[in-house]
């Protein structure tokens, strides 16, 4: 039976709360700090702090790929470089093509949907589409001529190229950080829940949201692990082994000893060696299911943008009408209404209306900031960029524990960008910031309340059909005498992946509006029968931590069927 979807609800309570910090919180903090440094102080040595701009173009790329390996971040930090080239170039040669606002504001709402979509199709993470589209939207209202192109977009990737450098540079005293981390945060999350499991004796409420993050963080651990060497790489095995131990206690929360899995997350996090923990079937020095992990290929990148369709939607029609109702506001600079609304656009439209909340909240307290921090910046050229370095540290040191606290730096940092080429009047720049703020956070979110995720209830239709599916495979399994530890252990690791996919994919449902009735009864049954499978799974392979508990158990009926 399908419920109908509760009505949509736009949550004020624990929207600006501040979390805990990040583990690395520091790194993307002092990495565009060396990323922005010497291109900007090169700039003022000689007296061009008016290119200063087109090196941040690249500068800012230091801020991608800190959670990934860095044989990914190497790619992935090049693919940035990259597109924010490509994006800063198609800027450049439009703004040299026309001066007319409007057509510049459409450009700009395009180009914004498409770096939303393919940031999110290809898993990019943080910061995202959004200072992508700052630099692109930006660059389309600075006075430019074709032939200065190829020389702005040069500086742009001889910055970037440095940016690259400064992302991989950690990689040489601690090689496997990334994944060690990952790693930890998966048995720490694992070791949480298996607690709060026994204090209660599974009984109280509220286990699933803790689940669900548990999932999250092993799925996680997970997809930093594959690499072309795995199979070479001591390490890495060590690790997914322990990424083992982190979903059996998942599957399997009462018998597992979550001391020992904090113990194993402390010892990753120091810089000793990786701990081992043993799986039990591996009796060849190799890990069953690591190969059908490696073996696993991406969706193909259309794949991947199809459900993307709706936010790419939401984004192309609210940042254009942002641009358009600051333009007819006599706004001087539309592109920061359009930044707005770029930065607003979310998996659904409750995310999306925190983080308007945070995005008004974050700049509003930011223009203050500026007004005090202006004076400064206005000593002496040098004062202006020690200045926005320390906004810049301030910014991403900040941001992970609120969107909103880190948009108190990242403001006054944008605005004092825009004083790199002439001193501007710093009471219009504070209006012009507050009113384009404003207008992008209201008029965004009316086009993602406009622009409806249709296709929403179908994902949850084919992802409980994923979840059926893989637990009926892991029952066949289990129901054989001497099933092959490969493939058990390859079942289990696709049933864990379909059901975080199920969790992952019914929240993000929920909080959408207009939709079809969502099966939650449905949704609930699968996760149950999911996981007492696992929990079956995990038994029968002697994968639970807790010392004394039974490594062998005759799996039944009742264990994997509701």
């Amino acid at each position: 039976m399908s419920s109908a979807t509760p009505p949509l609800r736009l949550p004020l309570a624990g929207v600006l709360r501040l979390g805990r910090p990040s583990d690395i919180w520091f790194k993307p903090a002092l990495s565009v700090v060396a990323a922005v440094a010497p291109p900007n102080l090169t700039l003022l040595a000689l007296g061009r702090l008016d290119l200063a701009m087109y090196t941040m173009a690249g500068s800012l790329c230091a801020l991608y790929g800190h959670n990934r390996p860095y044989a990914a971040r190497a790619r992935a930090l090049a693919w940035v470089v990259l597109g924010m080239a490509g994006g800063l170039a198609a800027a450049l040669i439009a703004a040299s093509l026309t001066v007319d606002a409007v057509a510049l504001v459409t450009v700009g709402a395009l180009m914004a949907a498409v770096q939303k979509a393919l940031c999110d199709a290809t898993r990019v993470g943080p910061p995202g589409n959004v200072v992508l589209t700052f630099i692109s939207s930006a660059s389309l209202f600075a006075p430019q001529t074709l032939g200065q192109v190829p020389g702005h977009v040069g500086l742009a990737l001889a910055a970037g190229g440095w940016a690259w450098l400064v992302g991989m540079a950690p990689g040489l005293v601690r090689p496997h950080g990334p994944e060690r981390r990952a790693t930890a945060h998966a048995l720490d999350a694992a070791a949480a829940y298996a607690a709060a499991y026994a204090a209660t004796d599974g009984t109280a409420d509220g286990h699933d949201r803790a689940r669900a993050a548990t999932a999250a963080a092993v799925q996680a651990a997970w997809r930093s692990l594959p690499a072309d060497d795995a199979r070479a790489d001591r390490t890495r095995r060590a690790l997914e082994r322990l990424v083992v131990r982190a979903e059996a206690a998942l599957a399997a929360p009462a018998d597992t000893d979550p001391e020992r899995l904090r113990s194993w997350a402390r010892d990753l996090r120091g810089a000793g060696r990786v701990p081992r923990a043993d799986h039990p079937a591996d009796t060849a020095g190799e890990l069953p299911g690591v190969d059908t992990e490696l073996a696993t290929g991406h969706l193909p990148l259309w794949h991947r943008l199809e459900p993307l369709t709706p936010i790419a939607a939401r984004t192309a029609l609210g940042c254009a009408l942002a641009g358009y109702a600051s333009l007819a506001l006599g706004v001087g600079r539309p592109y920061w209404a359009l930044v707005t609304a770029a930065s607003l656009y979310q998996a659904n439209v409750t995310l999306t209306w925190s983080r308007g909340v945070q995005r008004v909240v974050g700049n509003l307290v930011g223009v203050l900031v500026f007004a005090v921090t202006v004076p400064l910046a206005h000593l002496h050229p040098a004062a202006l960029v020690l200045c926005c370095l320390a906004l810049n540290f301030g910014a991403e040191a900040l941001m992970g524990r609120n969107y909103w606290l880190g948009s108190v730096f990242v403001t006054p940092m944008a605005l004092l960008v825009t004083e790199f080429a002439r001193t501007q009047d710093s009471g219009e720049l504070i209006t012009e910031r507050v009113a384009d703020t404003l207008v992008g956070a209201l008029v965004g979110f009316v086009a993602a309340v406009a622009v409806t995720d249709r296709r929403a209830g179908g994902r949850v239709e084919h992802a409980l059909t994923a979840v059926e599916r893989a637990r009926e495979r892991t029952a066949r399994l289990l129901a054989e005498p001497h099933p092959a530890p490969r493939d058990l252990e390859a079942a289990r690791r696709g049933l864990a992946a379909a059901l975080a996919d199920l969790r992952a994919t019914a929240d993000t449902v929920s909080g959408e509006w207009r939709q079809r009735a969502l099966p939650e009864e449905r949704v609930v049954l699968a996760e149950w029968s999911g996981h007492r499978t696992l929990a079956a799974t995990v038994r029968r392979q002697g994968l639970h931590s807790r010392p004394g508990t039974r490594t062998a158990k005759t799996t039944t009926t009742e264990d994997v069927r509701p």
